[in-house]
């Protein structure tokens, strides 16, 4: 399908009544089959303290149910919010990512700024004047700040430590790159050089585009920076913090690192040797399984790396999960 029939598809549900397009920030929000938790979302974004202003793109990523637009609308009727709320029909976490970046970027001209939070995720009030702060005065291209787990379980709080939900980073400052786009600012050049779509769909429903975008973007020459006050909440509930889930996570995020570094081999011998290393990194995960649990204690943090190198071990044979897959994502 191409780029120009899909933009067409693509339905403008709600607009606020005195649109301002000449804002230089946007707030990118894909969702899906979560219309009170994006209430959340946006009752935090209307409540950020700064004197900046900006707009919204909230994405309803389910034609069918369509039950996050009304939300939207909502908010942006009621002038709490200004911005978009568009409908993208064709399912999936880059499609509605892409569709969010792509609006913002088309309706908001002057933007230099977009930012991206989840649909399951809280902002702290300062959150978007940190982030753009990090960006005027570091001259960052990708600020990246922490997203910390919320979870619905109160006794997992042991967790919080496990890769699948800590932070990337700890402390503010340059970061070689960030992994992940629930608490993102990404400036306007980015997407020029780096084209579109923005995110590869080739990551649609198993996820990690978010990661092979700023691997691409690191490849380019793009400088990243960490903004630990930043931050941003996400709710995670009790069905994601069993073993069955984390398992899978793990393996998710094996699948992903394979199809990244495959994509980045240039040559049938990179490419052979992307796979050899796929297989390797079984055996020498059970020697870091040997060190984490001794330190940390707990088996299920020691036994992610494990996990992820059997992840991408099976994805050089074709065998990964599809989270993101419309029938398999639980209403």
């Amino acid at each position: 399908m191409s780029t120009e029939l899909a933009a067409v598809e693509r339905a403008w549900v709600t607009t606020s009544p005195a649109l301002d397009c000449s804002v230089e920030t946007v707030i990118c929000i894909p969702s899906f089959r979560r219309p009170k938790h994006l209430r959340l979302t946006l009752e935090s974004v209307a409540a950020q303290r700064t004197g900046r202003s900006f707009a919204v793109v909230v994405v309803e990523n389910d034609a069918a149910r369509c039950e996050s637009a009304p939300v939207a609308a909502e908010f942006l009727n009621s002038g709490r919010l200004s911005g978009i709320c568009i409908v993208e029909p064709r399912q999936g976490n880059c499609q509605a990512i892409n569709a969010a970046f792509e609006t913002a970027l088309e309706t908001f001209p002057n933007a230099r700024n977009f930012l991206m939070i989840d649909d399951d995720e809280v902002a702290a009030p300062d959150w978007l004047e940190r982030m753009a702060q990090a960006a005027e005065t570091s001259g960052a291209d990708i600020i990246g700040g922490p997203v910390w787990p919320d979870f619905a379980d109160k006794h997992k709080g042991g967790l919080k430590r496990h890769p699948a939900f800590a932070p990337a980073y700890h402390a503010s400052g340059p970061v070689p790159v960030i992994y992940g786009c629930g608490n993102c600012l990404i400036r306007r050049t980015v997407f020029e050089r780096l084209g579109s779509p923005a995110f590869d769909l080739r990551f649609n429903f198993l996820g990690g585009g978010d990661h092979d975008f700023f691997a691409r973007a690191r490849r380019a020459g793009f400088r990243f920076f960490w903004v630990t006050e930043a931050t941003i909440s996400e709710t995670v509930p009790s069905t994601r913090t069993n073993l069955g889930w984390i398992v899978r996570r793990g393996l998710r995020i094996g699948a992903i690192n394979y199809h990244i570094e495959s994509k980045a081999a240039q040559t049938v011998w990179s490419r052979a040797a992307v796979k050899a290393k796929m297989f390797g990194l079984v055996p020498f995960s059970l020697y870091r399984f040997t060190r984490i649990v001794l330190r940390e204690h707990q088996a299920v943090i020691a036994m992610h790396p494990m996990v992820v190198a059997i992840g991408s071990a099976l994805a050089v044979l074709g065998i990964e999960p599809q989270p993101y897959a419309a029938s398999k994502i639980a209403s």
